[in-house]
């Protein structure tokens, strides 16, 4: 029985009504996305100024930093609200929030895919532990990026003497997901796509919120075409289906049967990474892993860590996850962050999480834009932008042992690395370890209490995070530990009695 309807991606975008709740789903760089009708809800508002006044809702970054993804809805007036896991991608966003126009607010990604869960659930909202201590904890902020947002989305409840979080639930008026194939009757498979994501979830969300679930396809096929397995969206949730030709992998990528995991193919090579400090830091945090680790690698810098692993024959010495719910396989990076190629398995967003929530990963490898004394880490707003944590708070926040990467400070950074030493020529005019981070998106305290160890990793120095506070543990060799380290912190770090040395190995060409 065939529920959903054949609609361009112009007829889709007149199903959206002014002030609806619409839930988007997909990734940076184009990861299941569902740019052509993403497109045309841009066209509809730009000829017509309808639809008005959206809350727009995210669990991961989208766009291309340019006019794609979350760009297509950053518009004064389409947009009232806007709670988003991951803000960078959209600059035009991000201004939109910083000018007020907006009501901007962000929360975990991981607890937003959970979060769609329980409301299609029609449960109560989302009572968890993730974000306590963070700037989404009502007493830090409560994710309120801007004076705009002023309704509490969270709150702070106790269960059996002990604290959580509720995220409390909304109705979800349209959801926008995407997959490969649609047959007559609406179903929707995932089969040529990187990721599942949390797109059964948004549609669950929406049409039992009586809500209406758009799915943009690359292609249709006839009914009972696809394999009962391959259908991850049933038709009987699916209302308007549009059917892009030109629909690609991600903004860059066309197709690739060994992304999507269809079949096992040779990795391309690639030329060697420039030797700098993201080696540095790649390589000694690498010291961290052991054999067997569940690990989970972040944005930015640990993408070398990534890449260092596979370049050593690695792999199959560990477990690799991707929040995105891919497990294996080699790691592409930059915008494609979130893709792997030859996975081993693929599963939705929302059990990813809930795997990490519930302390499945050994190891993970995250960046800091912030580090201050009390072992905080902030990444959510830097330099008054909205930023946004994406999976991070999840993901540190659970990991039994985390291990931040990030260069010891920024702009104008001076270094001469090589024959096993490294030397400061001048540091950088920007100061990454301070007094006291913007926000708290990772809790120094928080992690103590539940006993994790967290360490982080920088080309000239290395700090651990103890009971008694924040230790200056390893330099690197060659540096001079008061001017080049202590000098140019925010904060006085302990030191232990005999100070150690950064692997030599980490700095030879």
């Amino acid at each position: 029985m065939a529920r959903a309807r054949f609609l361009s991606a112009d007829a889709a975008a007149e199903l959206i009504g002014d002030g609806a709740t619409v839930a988007l789903i997909g990734g940076g760089g184009g990861l299941m996305e569902a740019s052509a009708t993403f497109a045309a809800i841009e066209r509809r508002f730009l000829a017509t100024a309808r639809p008005r006044n959206l809350t727009v809702i995210h669990a991961l970054g989208l766009g291309d930093r340019k006019t794609k993804g979350l760009n297509c809805f950053a518009h004064e007036g389409m947009v009232k609200r806007v709670i988003g896991g991951h803000w960078v991608w959209s600059p035009r966003m991000q201004e939109l929030a910083r000018a007020e126009k907006i009501e901007a607010y962000i929360m975990p990604g991981g607890v937003m895919t959970q979060l769609f869960r329980e409301i299609g659930a029609g449960r109560p909202g989302l009572f968890t532990h993730v974000g306590l201590g963070t700037v989404i904890d009502p007493r830090h902020g409560g994710g309120k990026m801007n004076a705009s947002a002023r309704e509490d989305l969270v709150e702070l409840t106790r269960i059996d003497g002990r604290e959580y979080l509720r995220y409390k639930p909304f109705p979800v008026h349209v959801a926008i997901v995407r997959g490969s194939f649609a047959d007559a009757d609406g179903n929707i498979s995932f089969d040529q796509e990187a990721a599942n994501l949390d797109s059964y979830a948004v549609a669950l969300a929406a049409h039992n919120s009586g809500g209406t679930v758009i799915a943009q396809v690359r292609t249709r096929v006839n009914a009972g075409t696809l394999p009962a397995r391959a259908v991850r969206i049933p038709g009987a949730i699916v209302d308007a289906v549009v059917v892009d030709p030109d629909q690609a992998m991600s903004y860059d990528l066309p197709y690739d049967p060994t992304i999507s995991g269809e079949r096992f193919g040779p990795v391309p090579a690639e030329a060697p990474a420039p030797f700098n400090e993201r080696q540095v830091i790649a390589r000694r945090a690498a010291d961290e892993l052991f054999d067997g680790a569940v690990i989970n690698y972040g944005f930015g810098i640990p993408d070398a860590i990534a890449k260092l692993v596979a370049a050593r024959g690695d792999l199959d010495r560990y477990f690799q996850t991707i929040e995105h719910g891919t497990y294996g396989g080699t790691l592409l990076d930059g915008t494609l962050f979130g893709f792997a190629r030859n996975p081993s398995a693929m599963i939705d967003a929302p059990s990813q999480f809930d795997f990490y929530s519930g302390g499945g990963l050994d190891i993970a490898f995250l960046g800091f834009g912030e580090l201050d004394a009390a072992g905080n880490v902030n990444v959510s707003r830097l330099g008054g932008l909205t930023v946004g944590p994406g999976g991070f708070i999840d993901i540190a926040q659970n990991a039994r042992k985390m291990v931040f990467c990030g260069t010891f400070d920024t702009k104008g950074t001076q270094l001469e690395i090589g024959g096993g030493r490294l030397r400061v020529a001048r540091p950088g005019t920007v100061r990454k370890l301070v007094a006291a981070v913007e926000q708290i998106t990772f809790s120094g305290p928080e992690a103590l209490k539940r006993g994790h160890e967290v360490i982080y990793v920088t080309e000239r120095a290395v700090f651990r995070l103890t009971q008694d506070g924040l230790v200056l543990s390893e330099v690197a060799p060659g540096v001079d530990v008061r001017a080049d380290v202590l000098d140019c912190m925010g904060f006085s770090p302990l030191l232990p009695s005999t100070l150690a040395l950064m692997p030599a190995a980490c700095f030879i060409g």
